[in-house]
């Protein structure tokens, strides 16, 4: 076989509203000569590449077994997006004893090119929902296993994110993964996601800024070596752009705002609290209760509580810098007890991510900053 050919695939092009997609069977021994996953990655300039989830290996041993057996069936298609390389043909021959197709049926060839000198990077084809059934069927002994496959042609991988996030909507899609991929994302959303989209631009950049208080600590799939769960840093971020100290810069009706001046109000804060507490926020949420999700959404609220009309080129002066200092004498991140007079005593390691320690928290630390304890 040569190493560069056109693979013609019978398929039926449905047309849904202004889109198109294609369906057809193809033998899962050759979807790698055109498809390959996209893992998803970041490169030096922190920008995003791919969109899917790492192979999982247990899984895909298990479905291999099941393809080995000789008695197999995968009904489920898999999902491929194209890129504007693959076109269809429509196809001009009769279908003697049959009726015209309706109009938005159409049966005709996908003309696939396939050139096998390709890295997966640059072949015309990715694989959006199907990647361990793919990579069983490539690894098991069988000669060929025919499978259905739905596709569409899409102009970029910011629209092969947004179809990867809506086609895996129903599915146990892990979050981390979606809150990578909703930065670069485009097009409609569902509205939980919409709402976290700006939270995870800002979480994103917030992980990316070098020197910055928050950089390379927040775990996401491209951040491994992060220790702080990237869904605290979420809702810290969520509830100010809605009810706190970042809605200043946001724009109510489309939900759309400055980035910029949120990141310097973000980072400058944040970079106070790492500097009062210097130990405490380079250890993991385990051995800190300062990087655990109480105590990032507590110092959140207080965050808001004292900057909520400052301006982000003010949120480094001496009065906040004070306030967070004030905190030091009650602080309990790593050891002892928190005790805010109110006779409610905690052991340091007692808080919990829940609403009611949070709120306990946040009620404290308030105080504290208020000067309505005095230590």
């Amino acid at each position: 076989m040569a190493d560069s050919y056109i693979l013609r695939l019978p398929a039926l092009e449905i047309k849904q509203g202004s889109r198109s997609i294609y369906c057809f069977a193809v033998d899962g021994k050759r979807l790698h000569e055109f498809a390959a996953v996209s893992r998803i990655s970041r490169d030096d300039q922190e920008q995003l590449h791919g969109y899917q989830r790492p192979e999982v290996a247990s899984h895909i041993r298990t479905i291999r077994r099941y393809l080995e057996s000789g008695d197999a069936m995968l009904p489920n298609s898999i999902v491929l997006a194209f890129d504007g390389r693959v076109r269809f043909e429509p196809s001009t021959a009769e279908r003697p004893g049959q009726d015209a197709s309706p109009a938005y049926s159409t049966p005709g060839d996908l003309i696939v090119p396939v050139d096998e000198t390709l890295t997966d990077e640059e072949k015309p084809a990715w694989i959006v929902d199907g990647q361990q059934r793919s990579a069983a069927i490539r690894e098991a002994d069988i000669g060929e296993f025919p499978v259905a496959a739905v596709a569409f042609i899409a102009e970029d991988e910011t629209e092969q994110r947004a179809q990867f996030i809506l086609v895996n909507n129903t599915k146990p899609l892990p979050k981390g993964l979606i809150h990578e991929l909703l930065p670069d994302t485009k097009g409609h959303l569902p509205p939980s996601y919409a709402r976290r989209q700006l939270p995870a631009v800002l979480m994103t950049r917030l992980n990316g800024t070098f020197n910055g208080p928050f950089y390379r600590a927040i775990a996401t799939p491209t951040s491994a070596g992060g220790y702080i769960k990237d869904n605290s840093i979420l809702k810290m971020i969520e509830h100010s752009l809605y009810e706190g100290a970042l809605y200043q810069y946001r724009d109510p009706r489309d939900g759309s705002g400055d980035v910029e001046q949120m990141l310097l109000h973000l980072n400058s804060y944040w970079a106070i609290v790492r500097e009062m507490f210097p130990e405490a926020w380079e250890l993991p949420p385990k051995e800190s209760r300062l990087t655990h999700g109480a105590g990032i959404q507590a110092m959140g609220f207080v965050m808001d509580h004292l900057t909520e009309q400052l301006p982000a080129y003010n949120v480094g002066t001496h009065v906040v810098r004070n306030a967070l200092a004030r905190i030091k004498r009650a602080a309990a991140w790593t050891s002892g007890s928190w005790d805010f007079g109110d006779g409610e005593e905690r052991k340091w390691n007692s808080l919990q991510n829940t609403p009611s320690d949070v709120r306990y928290l946040t009620n404290g630390l308030i105080r504290v900053v208020d000067q309505q304890i005095l230590f």
